[in-house]
């Protein structure tokens, strides 16, 4: 008799270590119900048999991706449904500025779900699975991300207005554009705060449409903007000098233009290259040429546009300021040639 009991628990424990645990109750819709409710958490379940050929850890692991994916699949539901509930008005004006791809719910792991170790049942020979997550925690995670895009992408926009006041317009648009993937970001969390928290105030509409409209009036104040860049190379006989493409950069930054150190950016691109000769002495002064080539570059129109030498006297009481004098009134005339070209 003994014997006989001992064989029976035996079996048992072998039935219990090869099956697991005993049945769980979140297997029943009504415990299911109660202690996840749909108003609290956003759920998935499935159970299926173990398919030919596939083991009983393989055939657990696809019905818990497949709850998963259920889980998934009830977050995209709600967050179509609640589509244009709220719209930004600057969006479309937005978009044809900067581009970006909008994440959905099915490209990226859901933060806080939860899952229970999927159960087999010997005696019916289903597997359970069931997965949720806590509305609450995907709402405090995504309202989190969402305000730290929008603090980013606004310090990028006093950055940029930082640089445009400095005259570094490149800079000042190239930060502009650093801030499309946070805005991209910044849409692709508000679709999927949508879910689990739709009012106004925690999508951040206001402050949202306020950053899309500063960014798109920065980003086309911006695009006016003349880009230009410049590699002047002169010498006043064994000195360098900065003469010639110092005036032309003055006179060019009072028309708008703004300097860059990125030929590829530039919209034109200004090569100068001026040396000075001695020539003679006339009444005890120095008598000096300046030599000066120039050459514009149209990057919109992919060509040279302008391009002339320029040899111009400079008279003084020594070498070195005849020099200069003739770099000086040879840059008076470059100025003028190259602002007939650069509006």
């Amino acid at each position: 008799m003994v014997k006989s009991i001992l064989f029976v628990l035996f079996v048992f424990a072998g039935s219990f270590a090869l099956y697991g645990q005993m049945k769980p109750d979140w297997t029943q819709s009504s415990v299911r119900d109660t202690n996840y409710p749909q108003s609290l958490f956003f759920s998935g379940y499935m159970e299926g048999s173990v398919l030919k050929g596939e083991t009983v850890e393989n055939a657990k692991n696809r019905l818990l991706q497949d709850a998963k994916g259920q889980l998934s699949e009830s977050i995209r539901v709600t967050v179509k449904s609640q589509a244009g509930t709220h719209t930004i008005s600057t969006a479309d004006r937005f978009d044809a500025t900067f581009t970006g791809t909008v994440q959905t719910v099915a490209d990226e792991e859901i933060v806080g779900l939860k899952f229970e170790s999927p159960y087999y049942d010997p005696e019916t020979g289903i597997i359970h699975a069931f997965a949720y997550v806590n509305r609450r925690e995907l709402a405090a995670y995504h309202k989190s991300n969402l305000d730290k895009d929008l603090t980013q992408a606004e310090g990028m926009l006093q950055t940029a207005r930082d640089l445009e006041a400095s005259g570094e317009k490149a800079k000042a648009r190239g930060e502009c554009k650093a801030a499309n993937p946070l805005l991209a970001r910044v849409r692709a969390t508000q679709d999927q705060l949508t879910a689990v928290d739709n009012t106004p105030e925690a999508l951040q509409l206001t402050r949202t449409e306020t950053l899309y409209n500063n960014l798109v009036q920065m980003y086309a104040q911006l695009a006016q903007a003349t880009l230009v860049y410049m590699e002047s190379v002169e010498t006043n006989f064994s000195q360098p000098s900065t003469i010639v493409g110092n005036r032309l950069k003055s006179n060019l930054a009072t028309k708008g233009c703004s300097f860059i150190d990125t030929p590829e950016q530039a919209d034109f691109r200004i090569f100068i290259k001026a040396s000075t000769r001695y020539h003679g002495e006339e009444r005890g002064l120095t008598i000096c040429y300046a030599d000066v080539t120039i050459q514009l570059y149209d990057t919109r129109k992919e060509k040279v546009v302008f391009q002339d030498e320029f040899s111009q006297k400079g008279i003084h009481t020594s070498q070195e300021s005849a020099g200069k004098k003739a770099l000086e009134d040879t840059a008076s005339k470059i100025v003028g040639k190259i602002s007939e070209w650069i509006e």
